[in-house]
């Protein structure tokens, strides 16, 4: 099973016209110093920002008419560097760890034991990027770049900022210091500040085709079977993102559950879907899992062009009750068996 993170992730399909469009500016010296990097969850955004990243930072600003690509080798120092999260003129700006945890990280690395992967993964993270997270980055572009080249910084994601710290990346945005690059990588620009908006060259990324997620799922989960390379590729909705978590949390086991829950009829399994609610009650991976699935499928009988008008009303109801259950904290239980019900009588 192969877990690459993108800053050490030199594979990426499906997003060549971007690509090309931002090696253009490059060779012009059109070049923007902050992008917005949009598109939905799992398409590629990361994994595009830090191929940027590496560019800039082992390219040759005297030799741009050389470039064909902005891949740079593995085996180059800087690909390295970026990988190991060590590379002094790169900065990543993301949710920082809650302080209770993140004492547990700085007492690890004191006691010269620190966490492994699977540690490091369940500790848990704030909800927003706080303002003093952005503030970093005034005091990383003031610096002179390590070998006088660009000095790049990556936020991840910028939708995750408060008003406080999307304020101060704003004056940021405003007088950007000279070879510098800021790269935002956005879910839904539409949660951002036009102004930052308006400050930003626009990337936006596709979802990914059947046959591309289905090729990354080939490479990045050999051991599935063929069939269920295709029905995961399927109802991923173009993300290889959601298509690796389905694979690696029983997200095709949980699709047939709702399946054969809504085309059940007078067969409707209660226990089945008691127990799927219970699951999803207990466990927030599985209420996340149940959310998109849920939501991808009603898309894609949307897109099939069947029963919209009884649909319609159905998916606003559906929508009400994810957002309510969250924002007023209430039962999941009950909110997973009020939507499958409101899904089976709409069909």
């Amino acid at each position: 099973m192969e877990n690459i993170s993108p800053q050490s992730n030199d594979y990426l399909i499906g997003h060549d016209e971007a690509l090309n469009m931002f090696l253009s500016a490059f060779k012009s010296g059109t070049m923007h110093n902050s992008w917005l990097i949009s598109g939905p969850k799992g398409v590629g955004k990361a994994t595009f920002a830090y191929k940027i990243a590496r560019f800039l930072l082992a390219a040759n600003i005297n030799k741009k008419d050389e470039y064909n690509s902005i891949n740079v080798s593995p085996n180059h120092q800087v690909f390295k560097l970026v990988a190991s999260n060590s590379h002094p003129d790169l900065k990543v700006i993301e949710r920082d760890f809650t302080e209770t945890d993140k004492k547990k990280v700085i007492k690890a690395i004191k006691d010269g034991e620190p966490l492994d992967n699977e540690e490091l993964k369940n500790l848990k993270k704030s909800a927003v990027i706080k303002i003093d997270e952005v503030r970093m980055i005034n005091e990383f572009l003031s610096k002179k770049s390590f070998d006088g080249n660009w000095r790049v910084v990556i936020i991840d994601c910028a939708d995750e900022m408060n008003t406080n710290s999307a304020n101060a990346l704003l004056k940021v945005l405003e007088e950007p210091p000279l070879k510098s690059m800021l790269l935002l990588i956005s879910h839904n620009p539409n949660k951002l500040l036009a102004t930052i908006k308006s400050r930003c060259a626009k990337i936006n990324l596709m979802p990914l085709s059947i046959n591309e997620v289905s090729s990354l799922l080939r490479r990045y989960r050999p051991e599935l079977s063929e069939a269920q390379v295709k029905e995961l590729a399927k109802i991923s909705l173009g993300s290889i993102g959601k298509a690796i978590n389905y694979a690696d949390s029983n997200g095709l086991e949980i699709y047939h559950t709702l399946e054969s829950l809504f085309f059940a009829g007078k067969e409707f399994d209660v226990h089945k879907a008691l127990e799927l609610a219970n699951m999803a009650a207990k466990d927030e991976n599985i209420w996340n899992l149940c959310q998109e699935l849920i939501e991808g499928f009603v898309s894609d009988i949307f897109l099939g062009g069947d029963k919209i008008d009884t649909l319609s009303e159905a998916w606003d109801k559906i929508r009400n009750i994810f957002h309510q259950t969250i924002s007023l904290n209430m039962d999941k239980k009950q909110a997973i068996i009020n939507i499958v019900n409101t899904i089976c009588k709409a069909l």
